[in-house]
């Protein structure tokens, strides 16, 4: 490591002209290992909940309120992070990572009681909140229209491949590291290995590139040469009145009921295991990487798929509905003494429609912040993540109420149905986003865009010469 990457890192993180695909895909993946690290953090807890809440004497109820509170706190971090149009995404996501590895190294393991595990969690969930706007928003900036879907697939495995990583971990290494503050402890190393990384190679596009839309590779020239032009500050002009829209709030909210089921696996599939099912600790966390293993599947596949086609539409529907179909029938009226095959399954169908669902609305979501203004995405995406944690919160605080003793199955069918009505809600917000439905006319739209694109190209050139 010489002083000059050192010095480069600290005071230089932005790209003067738009990267080249190969390079552009390594941001991309450093972006999703950075969210990796995150999400494993932030799920840890979930994953070994039965020891601490027994060692702490944390009960379901506690534990649920300081989810919950952790959840309000970073919805409103969220907001923050739409400063991250006017400042810049990576400092934010840098020096984040590194708050977030800290305290899962030392401050969460060496808590002594309940109330100091929950502050540390808590202050976790604030960072979390950050960066759940800034990693996606660099996504956004890193991949034209094109490929927005796979992108925006790719980064939503982020999350999962969290899930998966917390659920892997624990399921194999409880053996030899069974207590709960040697799992935070080894979470806390890796997330301080990738945050090495991103501090030494994590870099974002100047302003004057990024706040352009980018329909596809060919618009790199022409966005560049606008760039030397582009008015930054009148672009930045009243965000909030800009992004407050119809569209990107009633989008940002159907997202955020379709992912209670998420949610409420990630917070409380162990419990809902071990306490109605009997399930042992490694068996509860097995069983659920079949759940996080099929939804990375389902995001890159329905990513790759979207771009193919050019729509995005099409996939929310089916996702949403079919969704909504499986939680109903599996989880909200399923049986009561399934087999580990059976609920891994109807897990694994589950989180293939809501994959699909949520890798196309990613993608759709940015595209229709973009249409509004594509120099303010961060700030409409800082919308999407203040709404997601508030229903997030609002959740986690009316589901103690629900199922409340835990351990009767029929309480968490009731909840379960919620979650399918959720779904339900997804989709009636679908019509209100940019997009397609049908491929023909996406080809269309890319036809007239390419046209678009060389008419402008010329008549820059010419001003050139003349």
């Amino acid at each position: 490591m010489t002083a000059t990457r050192l010095q480069y890192a600290f005071r230089q993180r932005e790209l003067e002209h738009y990267p080249q695909t190969n390079t552009r895909r390594a941001y991309l993946a450093l972006v999703v290992l950075i969210t990796v690290a995150l999400y494993y953090a932030l799920y840890i807890g979930g994953g070994v909940a039965p020891l601490f809440m027994r060692e702490l004497h944390v009960s379901f109820t506690y534990y649920v309120g300081q989810l919950a509170i952790g959840n309000a706190i970073g919805a409103f971090a969220s907001l923050l992070a739409g400063l991250s149009d006017r400042f810049g995404r990576s400092r934010l996501v840098v020096w984040g990572l590194l708050l977030v590895a800290l305290l899962t190294l030392f401050a969460e393991p060496a808590a002594a009681n309940k109330l100091a595990f929950a502050i540390w969690g808590i202050a976790v969930g604030f960072v979390e909140g950050i960066i759940l706007v800034a990693t996606p928003a660099l996504m956004r900036d890193f991949s034209p229209q094109v490929g927005r879907a796979t992108a925006m697939g790719v980064w939503a495995m982020g999350p999962v491949l969290g899930s998966l990583v917390t659920s892997a971990v624990v399921s194999s290494t409880l053996g030899f590291l069974p207590t709960w503050q040697a799992q935070f402890r080894l979470c806390g190393v890796f997330c301080l290995a990738v945050w090495l990384v991103a501090f030494l190679f994590l870099r974002e596009l100047k302003p004057a590139l990024r706040d352009q839309i980018m329909v596809s590779d060919r618009d790199r020239v022409l966005n560049e040469m606008r760039a030397r032009g582009l008015d930054v500050e009148a672009s930045l002009r009243n965000p909030w009145r800009q992004v407050l829209r119809f569209d990107i709030v009633a989008s940002a909210f159907g997202v955020s009921v379709l992912l209670l089921v998420y949610y409420t696996s990630v917070a409380f599939g162990v419990i809902y295991l071990v306490a109605i099912f009997h399930f042992t600790l490694d068996r509860a966390n097995a069983l659920l990487n079949w759940n996080w293993a099929a939804n990375v599947v389902s995001l890159l596949a329905a990513g790759l798929l979207s771009d193919r086609l050019g729509v995005r539409k099409p996939f929310m529907l089916i996702g949403g509905l079919g969704g909504a179909a499986t939680i109903w029938l599996f989880l909200a009226h399923g049986s009561n003494n399934p087999s580990f095959a059976l609920m891994a399954s109807c897990g694994a169908l589950i989180s293939v429609f809501v994959g699909a669902a949520y890798a196309a609305w990613m993608a759709s979501f940015t595209e229709t912040v973009e249409a509004h203004n594509p120099a303010l995405t961060a700030t409409g995406l800082a919308v999407w993540g203040w709404l997601l944690r508030l229903v997030v919160t609002a959740s986690f605080v009316t589901l103690p109420k629900v199922v409340t003793p835990v351990t009767q199955a029929a309480r968490w069918q009731t909840w379960f149905a919620i979650c399918a009505g959720g779904a339900l809600v997804f989709v009636a917000m679908i019509a209100t986003m940019k997009g397609r439905w049908l491929p023909s006319a996406a080809r269309a739209d890319a036809a007239a865009h390419e046209k678009e694109v060389a008419k402008a190209l010329e008549e820059m050139k010419e001003a050139v010469l003349f």
